[in-house]
């Protein structure tokens, strides 16, 4: 079969995305010790029974399909298959196109990392794994596009060396990332797996816009699910970002702008974050215009929710349920309106909480568990909510 015809074969036959989501942590159960706090993962009921319908952008590129098996990649998982990669992708012409990776254990080395160009689309078969080769570096990625436009990262898994990496004394090796996109424009992030990375699954900023990430699950990395430092114009939809654990912040998605940077025009929606060791989402200064829409943020290991500073930001048609700390802390001057969210069992660590249910419009002292609004906050509008 001649590598563009394999392709569209791998394309028509890609799973639907809600059984991507339901089977996605299946497919990486066999790559972990058994015991490992990975066995307990599983995919949200809110999400399997909810309806799919976001379809994201596809990027422009060229016909050219290069397979990377052409190019010497042996997908083993002992032969190092970076350069094999690289060379699929330099060997696209200058409109770009699709390198296409079949089934197969891929070593990569993020300290080399596979440096992604324009105007192309890697497409993995869902059975395509690739694992990021044991370092020692502070900085590493599997896969990194740098000012690059029309982007497109597909199916497959990514896993990090978070097990096996060395840690060198005096650095937490948190800038170990799956992926790790910078300054780039119209960037698509589609049904893939990322985990057990150093750092965080998928890590954004330089002030990249456009970014869609839809129908992924970032599980088990140490540092974050997903980072959104400088950016603009973001959506993620369908996705889990869940178990993060390892070093600070140990969040599912922070969105938190380095130095005077900032951040804004962030839409999330039927995602789950959940089993964080911190918070399932940090709303972290100079952020503004979020929302958070449909979302399930339970069983994180402190608040589910935290604002601090951000403006314009929207928590609606969400389920906030069973965290260690407050489902909602907001601080430090942010704003933010809450309406038509269900809350239950919040502030667990104190035990759980039996109530009639109700709901409330506005703050009383007894949904206290579920929402805290600190003197500094100002702006907050807290509409009609449910409480369980």
């Amino acid at each position: 079969m001649k590598a563009n015809q394999l392709v569209n074969t791998v394309l028509s036959a890609q799973m639907p995305r809600r059984q991507f989501l339901r089977n996605s942590v299946l497919m990486a159960v066999p790559m972990m010790a058994a015991g490992s706090a990975f066995a307990g993962v599983r995919m949200a009921d809110g999400l399997a029974a909810s309806t799919l319908a976001y379809v994201p952008p596809k990027r422009t590129r060229g016909s050219t399909v290069i397979n990377v098996r052409d190019k010497g990649a042996v997908g083993n998982g002992i032969h190092d298959d970076t350069a094999a990669f690289q060379a699929a992708i330099n060997a696209l012409p200058s409109s770009g196109g699709t390198v296409y990776v079949p089934a197969g254990t891929y070593l990569i080395d993020p300290v080399k990392k596979v440096q992604l160009r324009s105007y192309m689309l890697l497409q993995m078969d869902p059975a395509a794994k690739l694992q990021a080769k044991t370092n020692s570096a502070t900085r590493a990625y599997i896969l990194y596009a740098y000012k690059r436009t029309q982007v497109e990262i597909a199916g497959g898994q990514l896993i990090g060396d978070r097990d096996t990496h060395t840690y060198v004394s005096g650095s937490t090796s948190e800038w170990n990332h799956g992926i790790q996109i910078l300054g780039c424009t119209h960037v698509t992030v589609r049904d893939l797996w990322v985990g057990k990375c150093a750092g965080d699954g998928i890590c954004t900023g330089s002030n990249t816009s456009d970014l869609v990430i839809a129908n992924v699950v970032s599980t088990q990395n140490r540092r974050q699910g997903l980072s959104l430092t400088q950016c603009t114009n973001v959506k993620v939809y369908d996705s889990e970002f869940s178990y993060t654990k390892g070093t600070s912040p140990e969040c599912g998605i922070d969105i938190e702008p380095d130095n005077d940077w900032v951040a804004s025009n962030i839409w999330i929606e039927n995602c789950r974050l959940n089993n964080n060791a911190k918070y399932g989402i940090n709303i972290f200064l100079r952020v503004s215009k979020v929302t958070l829409n449909k979302c399930t943020i339970e069983s994180n290991g402190s608040c589910g929710v935290v604002n601090v500073g951000g403006s314009e930001v929207t928590l609606q048609n969400s389920r906030i349920q069973n965290n260690s700390a407050t489902g909602v802390l907001f601080s430090g001057g942010s704003t933010m309106k809450m309406t038509s969210n269900t809350s239950y069992n919040n502030y667990c660590r104190l035990g759980n909480k039996d109530r009639v249910d109700f709901t409330l419009t506005g703050w009383a002292k007894k949904i206290e568990r579920d929402v805290l609004i600190k003197s500094a906050a100002t702006g907050v509008t807290i509409g009609t909510n449910r409480y369980l």
